[in-house]
């Protein structure tokens, strides 16, 4: 058991299956990345990469245990990462999600998550702001699992 309780926060080692997946070099694959700043806290929600974009919101963890996260996701997207657990001050992240729908007219927006009950404090935060705006965008969410499969993909 954890210290503090909470399984997302429960220690697993994934080694084994990573041992027999890639002898050699890694390849090089190019970053999908077209902005920065990407965390939450630090973006203008007006900023020009935001105005009429798909935009992508993402749990800080996503990228690192989804493998084709840059191709498959963020290619093409404007993005933001957030740790519902750990990031303080989450009354503004609503904010800026209704500054992005309201104000900057994204097209779409995309939440990914991980598996962990406490990544679901991204996807609550995104509906509520979804729900507080005044205009209505498509709003997807992937949940994504600590091993990088896809569990969940669906548009609300």
């Amino acid at each position: 058991m954890n210290a503090c309780g909470c399984p997302g926060s429960q220690a697993m080692d994934f080694r084994k299956k990573a041992e027999g997946a890639a002898a050699g070099a890694p390849a090089a694959v190019a970053s999908e990345l077209g902005q920065w700043p990407i965390q939450l806290h630090l973006i203008n929600p007006m900023a020009p990469y935001f105005q009429n974009a798909d935009v992508l919101l993402t749990a800080d963890c996503v990228a690192y245990a989804l493998g084709g996260f840059h191709g498959s996701y963020l290619k093409g997207k404007s993005i933001a990462i957030a740790c519902p657990k750990l990031d303080e001050g989450q009354e503004a992240y609503v904010e800026k999600v209704k500054v992005w729908i309201d104000e900057a007219k994204i097209n779409t927006l995309t939440v990914i998550i991980m598996q962990v009950p406490c990544c679901r404090g991204l996807l609550a935060l995104a509906q509520e702001a979804a729900a507080q705006a005044k205009r209505k965008v498509p709003l997807k969410y992937v949940v994504v699992s600590l091993q990088g499969e896809i569990l969940e993909e669906n548009w609300l």
